[in-house]
């Protein structure tokens, strides 16, 4: 069982061509993939619209936790699936190690989910509220943008943005 966050990044990054742009971006540019779940859900569940100083301040929040955990255990199961092994033990031994480190790499995500959504939750209640629709946009610009990232990579994030929102629109 799972948070609102979580459940909401779960089916979000689960629609169709959502992974492969949060993956494009991440491999291209060096975005949180759990920044953009954030921005996302924070415009399209709750309405608010992040300001440049909330990308920089939740930046920060979680930037040692993916520089020392997240991004070497993904390293290292990436290192793993491109390891060339002749022998067949060796190679079963490694896939399964890879699947270990899979899992633990999914569950660093999910410790950075609950340490943005305790950052989000505490702030609630002084953010103003708008248009999920205009702040999911927003908020996804407001974070490319603190990546140096131009307004014309807008729209390698349209998936993104309608997923955020037909999410809202189930619950």
């Amino acid at each position: 069982m799972g948070s609102l966050f979580w459940n909401f990044s779960i089916a979000v990054y689960g629609a169709s061509a959502v992974q492969g742009e949060c993956l494009n971006l991440q491999d291209q540019f060096g975005v949180d993939v759990n920044l953009i779940l954030l921005c996302a859900f924070l415009g399209a569940v709750h309405g608010v619209a992040l300001t440049a100083d909330d990308i920089a301040a939740v930046r920060r929040r979680v930037q040692q936790w993916q520089e020392q955990v997240v991004r070497p255990l993904r390293a290292t199961r990436r290192n793993l699936k491109t390891a060339e092994l002749t022998d067949a033990q060796d190679a079963a031994a490694v896939t399964q190690l890879r699947a270990h480190v899979k899992a633990t790499e999914l569950e660093s995500e999910r410790v950075e989910q609950m340490m943005l959504e305790r950052w989000a939750e505490a702030r609630l209640a002084a953010w103003p509220r708008g248009k999920s629709g205009d702040a999911v946009a927003a908020n996804v610009q407001a974070l490319l943008a603190a990546y140096g990232i131009g307004r014309e990579q807008l729209a390698d994030t349209k998936n993104i943005i309608a997923a955020a929102l037909a999410q809202t629109a189930k619950e």
